[in-house]
């Protein structure tokens, strides 16, 4: 026995002295790391920009990094800027963005540094690398997503998903004095039911009544939301040593990741099991494309995240901008009821495409609250941007929808109201320069899924401010946005809800 205790407690002790060790050394490692990464971008920058963003002092001023990015480039003859710390020139140059997106496209890449980050997520997948891969997705879901049966099947989900789910939940709320709802979580849900059917075949519920969490959303959710903090630690070479270690965040993602795999595999086995040949889904349209099932894994969980959090985020953000202008909301109303009259029927595609007043107050939302603030490329040569910033080769170029949506130089002096009309000529919608509102990027990397996305958010709105009176429940409250790949309310968005009169 005294052998096995004096064993016991060596063993503890050297157990303890290892853990002791492993974290000092992560810790000094981290703060090593930190250090080099400073010194080898801009040793010395001592200007105010890399002092503030160093500092934090920004944060006295301005509630999000967007907003103090977009002062700095309203001041910016330019509307061009360097963080030097950060290796980054940031612009809200229209010229600069076509010269990245369009002119010199192939200097401007997603590049390496961009593809580490979501590689463990996203791996293959279209929103992940470039090149011969890229092209080859391109084309392939140009084909699908162009044809009329998958538009068509995407809006048939979209309608059963409002008539059924989203609009029974809203009426269970309506009316109870003290019940608040967020919004935000709502229209997160109601999107990851719509991409999943229209991705996998698969709906996994989570608008019902009773408000489920299914276990592939919370991992998917936690696997998107720690692949984009490994953007904000100081030094990459930070979180490739914790997943080398599997240690933190890099071990809850890893664990994340496994989950969303695994799911996904499953569906492809079954399908493959079962046939694809005359399902709708993307998954089995692509299934007849490729045969590599990680590939596939690959390519739809990439439109997944496209898919949900983008639609889900614009619409959060448009919801809030019509609680603070009710004479949008009349304006739609009284467009709608002209064109549908007062049934309660949800509109048709073809009712929708009359209704040009709704287009326009759904881009307006999108020019002040893009779902996707910023998009960063990186440079393979050295080049010079049309308004004369010199890139070196290897530098991260952004550019930042958010900010170009409140340029007076653009918008005019008017930029930051919220005014469907400006998208308004004798009536009918008019786009604008997709290099001056790149909120669905522009060029070759124009987002294919635009006019589904578009759809989904007018059929959403529509049957939302036709049924019901969204007040904010915290009116005062200016939006603060999360870290993360899309731009997400901290905190959510709060919300009472009352039917209208008619309605009722």
């Amino acid at each position: 026995m005294e052998y096995y205790s004096e064993a016991s407690s060596w063993l503890h002790f050297m157990y303890t002295t290892f853990c002791f060790f492993f974290f000092a050394f992560t810790f000094f490692f981290s703060v090593f790391a930190f250090l080099v990464f400073i010194l080898r971008l801009r040793p010395c920058c001592d200007c105010d920009v890399c002092r503030s963003y160093l500092s934090g002092s920004w944060k006295m001023e301005f509630d999000n990094l967007s907003d103090w990015y977009t002062h700095l480039l309203r001041k910016s003859p330019s509307r061009t800027i360097h963080v030097h710390v950060l290796g980054n020139i940031i612009t809200a140059n229209p010229e600069n963005v076509e010269y990245m997106l369009k002119t010199r496209f192939d200097n401007y890449p997603k590049g390496k540094p961009f593809s580490a980050i979501l590689g463990d997520l996203l791996g293959r997948g279209i929103f992940n690398v470039d090149g011969d891969s890229w092209k080859f997705q391109r084309k392939m879901a140009s084909l699908e997503l162009g044809s009329v049966s998958i538009r068509t099947f995407a809006f048939e989900i979209v309608t059963s998903e409002i008539k059924n789910r989203l609009i029974p939940l809203m009426s269970s709320i309506a009316g109870r004095s003290e019940a608040i709802l967020d919004l935000q979580d709502v229209l997160r849900r109601f999107s990851f039911d719509n991409i999943c059917r229209f991705s996998f075949g698969l709906d996994p519920g989570c608008l019902q009544l009773s408000l489920p969490m299914s276990e592939f959303a919370e991992a998917f959710d936690l696997a998107s939301k720690l692949s984009a903090e490994r953007a904000m630690t100081a030094s990459p070479l930070i979180w490739k040593m914790k997943r080398l270690l599997n240690i933190g965040s890099e071990r809850k993602l890893k664990e994340a990741i496994k989950m969303v795999d695994e799911l996904a595999h499953e569906l492809i086995k079954q399908r493959r099991t079962a046939g694809f040949s005359t399902q709708r889904d993307l998954l089995s349209r692509f299934m007849c494309s490729v045969s590599d099932d990680q590939y596939l894994r690959d390519i739809v969980i990439s439109f997944l995240l496209a898919g949900r959090d983008t639609v889900a985020s614009a619409l959060t953000s448009f919801f809030w901008l019509l609680s603070q202008h009710p004479e949008v909301v009349s304006a739609i109303r009284e467009e709608s009821d002209r064109i549908m009259g007062q049934t309660e029927e949800q509109a048709s595609f073809e009712q929708m495409r009359e209704m040009h007043y709704l287009q326009a107050s759904v881009y307006e939302s999108m020019r002040l609250f893009p779902p996707i603030q910023f998009d960063s490329k990186f440079s393979l040569q050295e080049d010079v941007l049309p308004d004369g910033t010199f890139v070196r080769k290897g530098t991260r170029v952004t550019f930042h929808p958010y900010a170009m949506g409140r340029m007076e130089k653009a918008w005019g002096p008017d930029c930051l109201e919220f005014k469907p009309e400006r998208w308004l000529k004798n009536g009918e919608f008019m786009a604008e320069n997709p290099f001056k509102y790149p909120v669905f990027q522009a060029g070759p990397r124009v987002c294919l899924g635009k006019e589904m996305a578009v759809v989904q958010m007018k059929s959403v709105a529509l049957a939302l401010v036709r049924r019901f009176d969204i007040q904010d429940a915290v009116p005062s409250r200016a939006q603060r946005f999360a870290p993360g790949l899309t731009a997400t309310v901290r905190g959510g968005f709060q919300v009472r809800v009352h039917e209208r009169r008619q309605h009722q």
